[in-house]
């Protein structure tokens, strides 16, 4: 009887050796999710090596954060091995505890959002799809494990947003899940689970910002999550780029100017192309190309650089010193790499410009792009006060001219004033499939969303789908499948 419990003890123990979420590993993980990296890697030094699953799963998002902050393809190149080494350590330990599958899900997520950036994307959705069967089987297995849910909500989430006609794909991968479930599951676990309750918090945010439709409670709450977290740098970062999304650009520069930094904080130049983002919205040419090049001194990445030269044009282009901006247009092409859409949106437009040309009054509108992106709505009003469509030669210019207009009123609250300038927008759009034909769609879908008139809202969610090549394509797609499946879950509500 002795040796029996003897034994027992000891298979506890080991099992409890496999995955022991220690407080140092808490303190590691929650340094990193600062962007503390280096703090976190030194707090779970005793714990790598030593047989402990968290330890590898919390090592893991380390060498995630860096990749992600860094966009460095060189580091990537350097640590991509670290992906299956890391899962055959998983794999070996105990099958009987939760973390076991759990940690091997987190592990091919995390890789998932680094391949995706890196333009990898077909490894990064085998990586999704296996992540989602481990999930789902922790699910059967452990229906009280908390964290599971954190992730299998985000994909709950993702899996719904895809549109009715092409849930034939998720169903034969077996993959099955919708908004409201997802958003459930991810809210239970950041209101029950106090280790991960930041993270789910953070996932939610950015669900709403990016693939759903962003509330002034959304906005509230993440203000009330930094206020939280003064020394969290990762909440200021999602916080200005999400302010930004929302087009509250002067508030997101305050969150840039009072971000924490220090030495402690892993080296983040994304932030310096924000800021000057923001100047440039606000027409402070000169600064905003001082802070560009101060971006492009720091920065590693092959993402956003196409982005930048292209915003340095910008900043000569319209203060009208053309012979200055050209030579940074001319660049475009030969840097960095055409995988995020603002890289592709460059791309496209010094194309048009070199093949084409560009009308002078184009700088009009890219004017009042640029003031409405940021807010700063009276501004762009006044910007195309004098002007009317018949005053732009172009479709395209006629296009965007209706698109920005009706913009500055559905963000102003005149939601009547913008409807019949998506409409001529999208009537403009049709011939050559333009992107503001696409985006116009979709405002159209949600104000009738909002008006509570389903079948009008689904129609221009439809339409905005149905436009096939623009280089807004994937988000546009993404919250015009979120907003149908939405639009669906609430006419089969009981």
């Amino acid at each position: 009887m002795r040796i029996l419990v003897f034994l027992l003890v000891c298979v506890q123990v080991s099992q409890a050796a496999d995955f022991d979420f220690t407080p140092n590993l808490q303190r590691g993980y929650a340094d990193i999710l600062k962007l503390k990296v280096q703090d976190g890697r030194q707090a779970i030094a005793g714990d790598v090596g030593r047989g402990n699953g968290v330890a590898v799963y919390v090592d893991n998002l380390a060498d995630i954060v860096t990749l992600l902050v860094s966009d460095n393809p060189k580091l990537y190149g350097q640590w991509s091995e670290r992906e299956d080494q890391r899962l055959d350590r998983l794999r070996d330990l105990d099958e009987n505890s939760p973390w076991q599958r759990f940690t091997q899900a987190e592990v091919r997520l995390h890789w998932a959002f680094v391949k995706l950036k890196f333009g990898k994307e077909v490894s990064a959705c085998w990586d999704i799809i296996r992540a989602y069967k481990l999930l789902e089987e922790n699910r059967k297995k452990f229906p009280g494990f908390l964290p599971t849910y954190k992730s299998l909500g985000l994909l709950h989430v993702m899996i719904g947003a895809v549109p009715d006609n092409y849930t034939w794909v998720t169903n034969l991968l077996g993959m099955r899940g919708n908004v409201k479930q997802g958003l459930q599951e991810i809210r239970t676990v950041s209101q029950k689970d106090a280790i991960f309750q930041v993270e789910a918090r953070l996932i939610e945010v950015l669900l709403r910002a990016y693939v759903l439709k962003f509330t002034a409670t959304d906005s509230a709450n993440l203000r009330k999550m930094v206020q939280d977290n003064p020394d969290n740098l990762l909440l200021y970062f999602f916080a200005t780029s999400v302010l930004m999304k929302d087009a509250q650009s002067e508030e997101a520069l305050r969150f840039l100017n009072d971000r924490p930094t220090g030495p402690d904080y892993v080296p983040f130049p994304i932030l310096e192309d924000l800021k000057a983002d923001i100047l440039l919205q606000k027409a402070d040419y000169p600064q905003a190309a001082a802070v560009y090049r101060m971006f492009l001194g720091q920065y590693k990445g092959v993402n956003f650089l196409k982005d930048t030269y292209y915003k340095l044009f910008l900043c000569y282009w319209l203060a009208d010193e053309d012979a200055k901006a050209v030579p940074f247009l001319q660049q475009v092409s030969s840097v960095g790499a055409a995988v995020v859409e603002s890289d592709k949106a460059a791309q496209k437009f010094a194309e048009l410009y070199f093949k084409k040309g560009i009308s002078p009054k184009l700088k009009i509108l890219m004017k009042a792009r640029l003031a409405t992106d940021g807010g700063f709505y009276e501004t762009a009003l006044q910007t195309l006060r004098s002007y009317t469509e018949a005053s732009f030669a172009l479709t395209t210019e006629k296009a965007e001219f209706n698109y920005r207009k009706g913009r500055i009123f559905q963000r102003q609250g005149e939601v009547e004033e913008a409807l019949p300038f998506f409409e001529r927008a999208i009537s403009l759009s049709e011939t050559d499939q333009l992107s503001y034909g696409a985006t116009s769609a979709l405002q159209l879908g949600y104000i009738y969303q909002q008006k509570r008139n389903p079948a009008k809202a689904r129609h221009y969610f439809e339409k905005a789908l149905s436009y096939k090549k623009h280089e807004y394509k994937n988000s546009i797609d993404n919250k015009a499948r979120a907003a149908l499946n939405e639009l669906s879950t609430n006419s089969s509500a009981p």
